[in-house]
């Protein structure tokens, strides 16, 4: 909304203190000019015939320096305060410290006129009525160079290069300081220039010279002479022109007897003071915003210019004053700016939606967007333009609306067209103190008005009557209407901050330390005040969040606040997580979307998502994961709202605990299905996430018998993930035997299998075979008997025998089971061949029933002990051979 805050004018003037000292020595007192040393804490000044040097701050008077002979005309200060220098009628120039002790006196054959130090240096100009002279300290002589008039006032540019001096003819004369006796520039003016300065910014992009002419004008030059606009006509003879604040204004004074304030263009501001007499000298303090006059009746006064912050407010667009003939307006949320150059003192300003008006001395000017769009257009043309030329209106305070301007000053109130036609006018009860356009319709808009009285008043543009909404205890400071305009906020001067309910005029929120107070624009339960250096913001009945602030709160949007701060206008960005835990903490999901909307961080958010999904707020849940961009838990939503939907699934409890599931909140999951009938999901639930421990604290009642299925679970994902000692156990748990041995011979765990066939029963057959074989293979020959023995398999046995080469046992199983005794003697005598005994090699091969291998072995050692010429083996394998074959 549009804000405007009640200072009085834009500008003032205080005197701060006022001097006037006796008159001496029978001469009469004049102040003739001025000089402040560069800090700003010390003032001298020419008075009559003495040079009285004042505290610049208290006005007191440090010293009365009698070192003239006649009236004194000027003084000067040297750049870095460590001198000053005074001359007079008497001739001389007189050197002085800054503790108000002379040091040196030279002098010039007319009276010295006027004195100037060099910025950069510490040489001195000074001017008579026939020459000038430019004294340095290092030099033996003063030199002087002669002027075809008499010289009144001289000026250096910033950089100590050039020197300006204004003469009576009407001339001004720059010179170079290396070659003071050529004439580089001549600006010619009709009458004598009484007094001259250069801007003394650094920042200009050109040295720029202010001229007071007693043509009664003020003009401005480059160095080059060429003249920067039109003459600037005052209507009175200047005596003096100085520039204040850096350059940016300049004070002139003269004949008008006061003085008055002018932008460094030459537009008139105001005026400073009025005197009784001519102003003879106007000079600022540095580094304050006050100015010294001295005047023809020998007064010096000091007065402290005020500027008071010209603005406007409109949601996020905020015009101000800037070199008080400009607007600017600027975008809060953008920063963006643009400037619009009004060319005169701008008093007041308002803005409103895409209206903005401009009060200047004798017109009010009406500008509008541009273009359609209020919420990025920031280009602004003049539309209207109302004259006030002549018209008794007095305003203290400018309101625009959509087709009217609203000039408010003390109890009156008057309402014109953008035509200037007087249409409505209100005379209130007290002064008005606070106004802000509250909307409305077009033509109908409200203003909500704060009364020193601490009236609180609701007027509409196109209606004569009044409303009084409240009355505080004290005037009203700042004022704010909620969204929903059903609740009214007020601060009065004694800093009472209140929330008044606008329907039933009930107080529901009192505090203090407050100097103004603004509505969230996007949030109705939600504002904020400042004071004391504190900002802080009442959400709901919730507690006051507070935070470090300085300034003024102007408007509240979202997760901004706008702060006036001295004149700066600031943007904080303040944090909603607190307001925002604060709704969720109470289970208000709509209020805790809305505050999130406001603008918090995404982790704020996915809490406001998993919150709202576990009390299936699914609405809210959606949107936050939205935000987020969480596609799961965005299905998971959209599957939560299809089970709904299925008669039998929508059991809220379910759903938590599905939620509660998805969220890793385990264990209240499960308790949750336990309490609902189903503790078959939590056994799931654990099982999927192969917590198998707490699966079986579920597994009992959920109909899984001995956690036999579990078990098996378990062991299959053992297995999956390699883990072959726990899905052996695994299996073994579930009596899954078979499995569970395939598990451990497949990982040739061949300790494990022995142990698996001792606990067998002999009636396992599949069991004992499986891990007979396992171990056969491993080599683990031991335990592959045991699972023999144990199956009766007498074959596999003699078959183990044999393969480890035991023979003893081998032949012991064949006596035992001559049905099997092929299985062993046959192997046998091939062994006992290869260990050359072949004599019981023979008969094993007999005892195999394969005597035509023993034949065939005889003949083979017979040939070979034949071949080795060995006849007596060779005979005696014959002989072997011949019986078996007689056997044969």
């Amino acid at each position: 909304a549009s804000r405007l805050w009640v200072g009085g004018e834009p500008m003032r003037t205080i005197l701060a203190w006022q001097a006037k000292p006796p008159e001496r020595e029978g001469a009469k007192n004049i102040v003739y000019d001025i000089a402040f040393r560069p800090d700003g804490l010390q003032l001298v000044a020419a008075v009559g015939m003495r040079v009285l040097v004042y505290d610049a701050v208290e006005g007191e008077l440090l010293n009365s320096l009698k070192g003239h002979k006649e009236a004194v005309y000027c003084v000067a200060y040297s750049h870095d305060g460590s001198r000053f220098a005074s001359g007079g009628a008497d001739k001389q120039v007189i050197i002085w410290t800054s503790s108000a002790e002379g040091i040196l006196k030279y002098a010039h054959t007319e009276p010295i006129q006027t004195l100037a130090y060099n910025p950069m240096t510490h040489q001195l100009a000074s001017a008579t009525s026939g020459d000038f002279g430019l004294w340095s300290a290092e030099a033996r002589s003063v030199p002087k160079h002669k002027l075809p008039s008499r010289a009144l006032c001289c000026s250096w540019t910033n950089d100590g290069q050039h020197l300006a001096l204004g003469l009576y003819s009407g001339v001004v004369t720059i010179r170079d300081r290396h070659r003071p006796d050529v004439e580089k520039v001549r600006i010619e003016r009709s009458s004598p220039v009484w007094s001259l300065m250069w801007n003394p910014s650094r920042a200009e992009q050109a040295d720029v010279l202010a001229v007071a002419c007693w043509d009664q004008s003020v003009s401005f030059h480059q160095l080059s002479g060429k003249q920067v606009g039109k003459d600037r006509e005052l209507g009175y003879d200047p005596c003096c022109v100085s520039y204040f604040a850096n350059g940016e204004y300049v004070v002139v004074g003269g004949a008008s007897r006061g003085a008055s304030l002018w932008t460094k263009d030459g537009v008139k501001l105001t005026q400073i003071c009025a005197r009784d007499s001519w102003v003879w000298t106007c000079k600022p303090r540095p580094k304050a915003n006050f100015v010294a006059v001295g005047s023809q009746d020998g007064t010096i006064a000091m007065y402290q210019l005020q500027f008071h912050t010209v603005h406007g407010l409109y949601q996020e667009r905020y015009a101000y004053r800037d070199n008080m003939t400009d607007v600017i307006v600027q975008h809060l949320l953008t920063d963006e700016r643009v400037r619009i150059k009004c060319r005169d003192y701008v008093q007041k300003i308002s803005v409103y939606k895409d209206r903005l008006a401009v009060q200047l001395p004798e017109r009010i000017l009406i500008y509008e967007l541009a273009q359609d769009d209020e919420s990025s257009d920031m280009s602004y043309r003049p539309c209207e333009r109302i004259n006030l030329t002549g018209r008794k209106l007095k305003c203290s305070l400018l309101v625009v609306t959509a087709a009217h301007v609203t000039l408010c000053h003390e109890k009156r109130m008057q309402a014109l067209d953008y035509r200037g036609n007087l249409v409505r006018e209100w005379l209130l009860d007290s002064e008005v103190r606070y106004v802000k356009v509250v909307g409305g319709e077009r033509e109908r808009e409200g203003l909500l008005l704060g009364l020193e009285s601490g009236g609180v008043v609701k007027v509409f543009v196109d209606n004569p009557f009044p409303v009084q909404l409240v009355k505080l205890d004290a005037a009203v400071r700042c004022l704010d209407l909620s969204a929903s305009r059903r609740k009214l906020a007020a601060v009065d001067e004694n800093g009472l901050v209140r929330v008044y309910n606008l329907a039933t005029g009930a107080v529901e929120l009192e505090e203090t330390g407050g100097n103004s107070v603004a509505w969230n624009a996007q949030m109705e339960e939600m504002l904020c005040y400042s004071g004391n250096g504190v900002l802080s913001i009442k959400t709901a009945n919730f507690p006051l969040h507070t935070q470090k602030l300085q300034g003024f709160v102007v408007g509240f949007s979202g997760s901004k606040i706008f702060c006036l701060h001295y004149v700066e206008m600031k943007t904080v960005d303040v944090p909603q997580s607190a307001s925002l835990y604060q709704f969720i903490e109470r289970q208000d999901f709509a209020g805790a979307a809305r505050v999130a909307n406001l603008g918090v961080t995404e982790a704020d958010w996915r809490t406001l998502g998993a919150e709202a999904l576990r009390a299936l707020e699914l609405k809210v849940a959606r949107a936050a994961f939205v935000r987020t961009k969480d596609m799961g838990l965005l299905n998971l939503v959209r599957r939560i709202e299809a089970m709904r939907k299925v008669p039998g699934q929508d059991d809220p409890a379910l759903l938590t605990a599905d939620v509660l599931a998805h969220q890793g909140r385990h264990q209240e999951a499960a308790r949750l299905y336990a309490k609902s009938g189903r503790p078959e999901r939590a056994v799931q639930l654990y099982t999927d996430l192969r917590q198998w421990d707490e699966a079986r604290q579920y597994a009992g009642t959920a109909g899984l018998a001995n956690n036999a299925e579990l078990a098996k679970r378990q062991a299959e994902w053992a297995e999956e993930v390699k883990d072959w000692r726990a899905a052996s156990a695994s299996y073994l748990a579930a009596g899954d035997t078979l499995r569970a041995a395939r598990v451990l011979g497949e990982n040739g765990a061949a300790v494990q299998l022995a142990e698996l066939v001792h606990s067998l029963p002999t009636s396992a057959n599949e069991e004992l075979v499986l891990c007979a074989a396992f171990l056969r293979k491993l080599g683990a020959l031991d335990g592959a008997r045991a699972a023999y023995a144990k199956l009766g398999d007498t074959a596999a046995l003699v078959a183990l025998a044999v393969e480890q080469g035991a023979w003893e046992e081998a032949l012991e199983l064949a006596a035992s089971h001559p049905s099997h005794a092929s299985l062993v003697y046959l192997p046998y005598a091939d062994w006992l061949a290869v260990q050359d005994r072949f004599v019981e090699a023979q008969d094993a091969y007999r005892r195999a029933a394969r005597p035509d291998k023993a034949v065939r072995m005889l003949e083979a050692l017979a040939e070979n002990a034949t071949d080795e010429a060995r006849f007596a083996d060779a005979g005696y394998y014959l002989h072997l051979l011949a019986l078996e074959r007689l056997r044969a």
